[in-house]
């Protein structure tokens, strides 16, 4: 349930910021027509990014600027002076020339960082991988995996899926992924989980192996798998069987008909000869 809903927010705030960058965009339009045809409009400070900014980082002067905004159009939270900002760490990412809204900068007493990114009820555990349980370092900020662990259980080897659709809070110390979409690779994981979640993780990165399973970031179904035993894998068990799509053999080619068949007599000599038809 605080997955869903922390899924729901990360989806309110895309949507947010697409609406505060369509809004600056209708504004300024406005502002251009009115300067255009000479009819006085009050203009007022508005802070606004002066570079790309990333999730998590704290706000210091030379990432801010004031812009001039009609007055009594600006987004709801905007700052009207940079020192408002200063010290403060961003909860989501913001473009350059994005205003800077309350509603995306933590409170001064949470810090900066991963801390800031955590949702009210949820758990940051990190994980430690390699080159194959880090899917071959695409597994990336912002991405969801589903957690398997392997282990001996009554009746031998087994594997199972321990935990499913988990977002992925950072890669090492970084919590933005590559813009350019390149595998990143380092010692650890962090994954966003629930309080009983982290438990469960944590017994299982001491009692077994981990393994992080790559899914697509809008698959949210849960698959509900049983374990695989062992002995099941080993001792001849059916194979699964997966569907696949088989092209269509070639018809067969109908046999040619008969060549025709002719007695020539010439004399005493009679030769058979034939012509295709």
């Amino acid at each position: 349930m605080n997955r869903d809903r922390m899924l729901i927010g990360l989806g309110v705030a895309l949507v947010v910021a697409f609406l505060a960058s369509r809004y600056v965009y209708v504004q300024l339009r406005e502002a251009q027509t009115a300067a255009r045809v000479g009819k006085p409009m009050k203009l007022t400070p508005v802070v606004v990014a002066a570079r790309p900014l990333k999730m998590g980082q704290p706000l210091g002067a030379d990432d801010l600027k004031l812009v001039e905004w009609p007055e009594g159009k600006q987004p709801t939270g905007t700052f009207s002076r940079r020192e408002d900002c200063l010290g403060r760490a961003l909860i989501v990412p913001v473009a350059e020339n994005e205003a800077i809204l309350e509603q995306r900068l933590a409170s001064r007493e949470a810090g900066s960082g991963l801390a800031v990114v955590i949702p009210l009820g949820m758990r940051a555990v990190s994980v430690g991988v390699d080159d194959v349980v880090a899917v071959a370092g695409f597994v990336t900020p912002g991405t969801l995996v589903d957690v398997m662990v392997t282990g001996t259980g009554p009746a031998g080897p087994v594997t199972r899926t321990l935990l499913e659709h988990i977002r992925v809070l950072a890669v090492g110390q970084q919590l933005q992924a590559d813009s350019s979409g390149k595998p990143q690779t380092a010692p650890v994981v962090t994954l966003l989980v629930t309080p009983e979640e982290a438990q469960r993780l944590t017994l299982a990165a001491a009692e077994g192996r981990i393994r992080l399973a790559l899914r697509n970031t809008v698959d949210i179904a849960n698959a509900n798998l049983p374990p695989s035993q062992g002995a099941a894998l080993f001792q001849g068990a059916a194979p699964l069987q997966v569907a696949r799509k088989v092209a269509p053999k070639a018809g067969r080619r109908a046999p040619p008909p008969p060549p025709y068949t002719v007695q020539v007599i010439q004399g005493d000599k009679v030769e058979t000869q034939t012509f295709p038809r």
